[in-house]
């Protein structure tokens, strides 16, 4: 239930008297019914009416000011505050909080939106009665001894606000300097430029029936939320790039046969200003900086009023819910969008839009001298995942993007970075020190809190890591507690290699077998099972599928195929089936299904234009790539024998086979120890029992032929009155013919004798 008071300037409505009665006395029924005013995941910090909705409470944490107002404006930007209300510290804590009066507000022009931003004053700039905006009254220095950076002429974000009103730069304010602080900015005063927070009322809705399959039942299509849908014809002018264009996609997605949609980050950021023309070079279209963990990104919403990104993103959700698709956020907590210092020795000049200016040394992790930041993340300083209130903020944003918000699962950029065990006084210039077993680290707090979905499937929310970074403890591949799933470089590396730099990269049939079962080396150790395994041959960062076997690139493992281009589109065939055939869980990007390219454009996180977009012509163009595409999705949905809960039966690849799967060369036998430890074998093919996981096949067979040549293989006996039959030839000469056998037309093979063609993969079933 929610409750709209209409305000007017003078007082309430003769009729608000007794509707708030109404409210109060209902509220506790709600609450016996668990329909909380503020639904379950909304934070104690930030800013929130009272149940009544005649106050509201503003609260915000900082261990080390020593004053923080805060500002109230009718206005996003371009006018000053109708209001300053001194914040005051709470009894033993370090929270700052004050209530506000609706009618207050409404008394001094407050009677709409209300908008708000914080000052605040601490030790290197303490409080004086006599400053005024602008001014350098108590001003001592730009950053002390301590690491403190208060500067009050910079107006701050609520590191908890539910929205923001824009970004720092915009199209008609794309200059960012005026954030910063040092001898040419500190004076700078931004409290009418400023993004302010949006006091929201209660954001309840209805956010369908959320999907609660096992994570292993997934197949995730990372997309952008934006260039799903900018270039598509069948989308509203006026929804393509919003929350409301992409609920568009959501029966497209279902029937293409995806399970899970993984948005590239929403968390707002500084992407206001990309639309000034002609386009910048500085352009964030990724959005991998964020500046306000809780909001929705205002640009992404059709409806940009206030509480309308929001709403927006709830209805995108329950769209793809009633689909059975659920919905994952990418999410960026081991940086901010602040940024770093300005360059070289400066250490006085940073921009300060939130975390900085409230408390520099508690959300930073800095270096001893308290005056740089450890930056292992290639991207500006490191998030101090250490510290207590910056974990505290990471669950709580969680919960609320999933509790409120309705998202059903997380990728987590950089991961590595929240397992930091280190607040402070390194000095050995690496950076954060990881460990995944304190109970108290965000890991494992999100493994217990949001909680992670539980094996079976259920209420809860899937954990995704990146398991590396920049630098320092950077790479931590199978490393993570349990509940974390990871995306996995070794399956992506190991299938580039092995498609495109066979023969000057070894590449060994263990190593391919490894890779096609789910990475037991990586993840059984730790009790972890084949589906936290996310295998994936192309992710946002690097080359479409298509571009991976069109252009040539050593450090990305991609190549032209010799610019023939029936083996690129063989290549790519090949790279969309392998994660549908190996046992954790597929993830594609976006396009990929419609032959996606970016014209080699490996890196085009700063690209907000056609280029970078989905182009939606290409499911015509090549229509028989998206057929193919769309019918191995299917494929793997119909065999459960793909998706098993725990890894195969039986030892390591030694030659004595597995209970569960059977490992063949190309003539029929098993291999021995010699052949899976040799570097100049090119097949390897398996057998999949299907009536161990009650699939409708008595078994699946994939070969896999990775060399330039042809290979004649010998297929196993087929059991009795059963015959092979031939589901998928990704090979040349079969493209003409689709390469992909609807269920119930597969080729029946009467011969156990099959000449697989030059790199590809040939797919069977035994019925």
């Amino acid at each position: 239930m929610q409750v709209h008071l209409l305000m007017k300037k003078g007082g309430p409505r003769p009729w608000f008297a007794a509707l708030t009665t109404a409210f109060v006395l209902l509220a506790p029924a709600l609450q016996a019914r668990g329909q909380a005013i503020y639904p379950p995941g909304t934070p104690t910090l930030g800013a929130h009416y009272n149940v009544t909705q005649t106050k509201v409470q503003f609260r915000v944490w900082s261990s080390r000011a020593e004053a923080i107002h805060v500002y109230l404006y009718a206005d996003r930007t371009g006018a000053d505050e109708k209001m300053v209300v001194p914040l005051s510290k709470e009894p033993g804590a370090d929270v700052f909080a004050v209530e506000v009066s609706v009618q207050d507000l409404t008394d001094k022009g407050v009677s709409g939106a209300i908008y708000y931003g914080y000052r605040a004053w601490g030790p290197n700039w303490p409080f004086k009665p006599a400053w005024t905006k602008g001014s350098s009254v108590g001003f001592v220095t730009d950053v002390d001894a301590d690491g403190n950076r208060f500067n009050p002429n910079k107006l701050l974000i609520d590191p908890y606000a539910a929205e923001i009103s824009h970004d720092p730069r915009t199209v008609d304010h794309p200059n960012g300097s005026d954030y910063a602080s040092g001898p040419n900015h500190r004076t700078k005063d931004t409290g009418q430029v400023a993004p302010k927070g949006i006091v929201l009322k209660p954001l309840i809705a209805d956010l369908g029936t959320r999907p609660q399959r096992p994570l292993r039942e997934e197949v995730i299509y990372e997309v952008h939320p934006r260039g799903l849908t900018m270039l598509d014809d069948d989308v509203p002018d006026d929804e393509r790039g919003t929350y409301a264009g992409a609920a568009r996609k959501a029966e497209y997605l279902q029937a293409l046969g995806v399970t899970a949609v993984e948005f590239l980050p929403v968390q707002e950021f500084d992407n206001d200003a990309n639309d000034r023309m002609p386009r910048p070079n500085d352009q964030d279209y990724w959005g991998y900086s964020t500046i306000a963990f809780f909001a929705p990104d205002r640009r992404y919403a059709k409806d940009k009023t206030p509480g309308g990104p929001s709403r927006e993103f709830q209805a995108m959700v329950k769209a793809f819910h009633e689909r059975g698709l659920k919905v994952y956020l990418d999410v960026v907590y081991n940086h901010t969008g602040e940024g770093g210092l300005y360059g070289g020795n400066d250490t006085a000049t940073t921009n300060i839009l939130s975390f900085r200016g409230l408390d520099n040394r508690a959300y930073y992790e800095l270096t001893k001298d308290n005056l740089f930041y450890y930056d292992n993340t290639g991207v500006n300083g490191n998030f101090n995942c250490a510290n207590k209130a910056v974990r505290d903020l990471i669950l709580d944003s969680l919960a609320y993007w999933s509790k409120v918000l309705g998202v059903d699962g997380f990728r987590f950029d950089l991961a590595p970075v929240l397992g930091n065990t280190l607040d402070h006084q390194r000095d050995d210039g690496q950076g954060f020190i990881f460990d995944k077993m304190p109970a108290e680290n965000p890991l494992n707090r999100a493994v217990r809190e949001l909680p992670a979905r539980p094996a079976a499937g259920g209420e809860g929310v899937d954990l995704i890591a990146e398991p590396w970074a920049a630098s320092g403890d950077g790479q931590q591949q199978g490393n993570f507690p349990s509940g974390w799933a990871e995306w996995n470089d070794r399956f992506r590396d190991t299938f580039r290699k092995s498609q495109n730099k066979l023969g000057v990269d070894d590449v060994t049939p263990a190593d391919l077998a490894m890779r096609f079962a789910g990475s037991r080396d990586l993840y059984q150790d730790d009790g972890r099972k084949p589906w936290h395994s996310i295998n994936g041959l192309v992710q946002h960062d690097g080359p479409t599928l298509r571009d991976l076997y069109s252009y040539n690139n050593n450090g990305r493992r991609a190549w032209d195929q010799g610019g023939d281009l029936k083996l690129q589109r063989q290549a790519t065939r090949n790279g969309f089936l392998i994660p549908l055939v190996s046992i954790g869980v597929p993830m594609f990007c976006g396009g990929d299904e419609i032959y996606r390219t970016v014209n080699g454009n490996d890196n085009p996180y700063n690209l907000d234009d056609k280029p970078n977009y989905l182009d939606w012509s290409g499911k015509t163009t090549f229509k028989d790539h998206y057929d193919f595409c769309r019918r191995a999705l299917s494929f793997r949905k119909v065999h459960p024998a793909l998706r098993p809960a725990e890894y195969f039966e039986g030892n390591d690849h030694n030659g004595n086979g597995l209970k569960d799967v059977t490992w063949y060369r190309d003539d029929g036998n098993e291999p021995d120890n010699a052949y899976w430890q040799a570097r100049d074998r090119r097949f390897l093919s398996y057998r999949i029992d299907g009536t161990e996981f009650g699939d409708p096949v008595r078994s699946i067979y994939v070969g896999y032929n990775g060399w330039q040549d042809a290979v004649d293989v010998t297929l196993p006996e087929p059991g009795q009155g059963l015959a092979w039959h031939r589901v998928s030839d990704t090979a040349d000469w079969m493209e003409s013919d689709g390469n992909f056998r609807e269920p119930g037309r597969e080729d029946r093979l009467t011969s156990r004798h099959y000449r697989m063609g030059r790199r590809s993969l040939l797919l069977l079933i035994e019925k």
